[in-house]
């Protein structure tokens, strides 16, 4: 800026930089994290916290995480509640369950106060850990990968890259990454290999073989 010091132009680059590796590691997170306004609004919300709605970080922008989220536990709301307002610099873990469009689960939310007396309104970090499903009640996809899916899927387990894949099926890099983000989709998880693990826990590929094949290829 116009007028600004060689000091102030430095603190300003540096907290730049800083603020653009935090993004980065959020986005990198495999732990469901977002930050939100003290009335709910979401601000940030990293991939692995907005794909348990089915939705883009960008989707989940704005959404209340009271709208999301429902406590399960009144005692431990009322505990959070006192404390935030007290600002009291603790974490606060509260159970919470959620149903968005047919996505259903429960968790434990830890929120905790961000930031000092210079940011106003004060902001919350929270952290979802999502409970485990039961074994034998994991639910099944709601679509099946076509058979070019499933063969992608395949050659993602084997460790082969976008490139390498869009060679093998005949499509661009950009296509397979369209068809592995669908599966990311369907499949509620965050990433390649949180996607390889769901589909061999699915039965979508079949253990103790290598390289690894789909069912479609049995």
């Amino acid at each position: 800026m116009i007028g600004e010091s060689r000091e102030t132009a430095e603190l300003r680059r540096e907290m730049a930089a800083w603020r653009n590796r935090f993004l980065r590691l959020l986005d990198r997170s495999p732990t469901p994290t977002a930050i939100s306004r003290t009335d709910g609004a979401l601000m940030i919300a990293n991939p692995a916290f907005a794909t348990l709605w089915g939705l883009g970080p960008g989707q989940i922008r704005q959404r209340n995480l009271l709208d999301l989220l429902v406590p399960t536990d009144e005692d431990a709301l009322l505990r959070a509640t006192e404390g935030l307002r007290h600002g009291r610099r603790s974490r606060y873990p509260v159970h919470v369950a959620w149903d968005f469009r047919g996505t259903r689960g429960t968790g434990r939310l830890t929120v905790e106060a961000v930031g000092d007396e210079v940011v106003s309104p004060a902001l919350l970090l929270a952290f979802l850990h999502v409970d485990p499903v039961p074994r034998g009640e994991e639910p099944m996809p709601a679509l099946t990968p076509t058979p070019q899916e499933a063969r992608i899927l395949a050659l993602v387990a084997s460790g082969a890259t976008s490139a390498l894949i869009a060679r093998s099926v005949g499509l661009t890099a950009d296509g397979v990454n369209y068809h592995l983000t669908r599966l990311c989709r369907v499949l509620r998880v965050p990433n390649r290999t949180a996607l390889v693990a769901k589909a061999y826990a699915l039965g979508l590929l079949r253990p103790a073989c290598w390289p690894p094949a789909s069912q479609e290829g049995r």
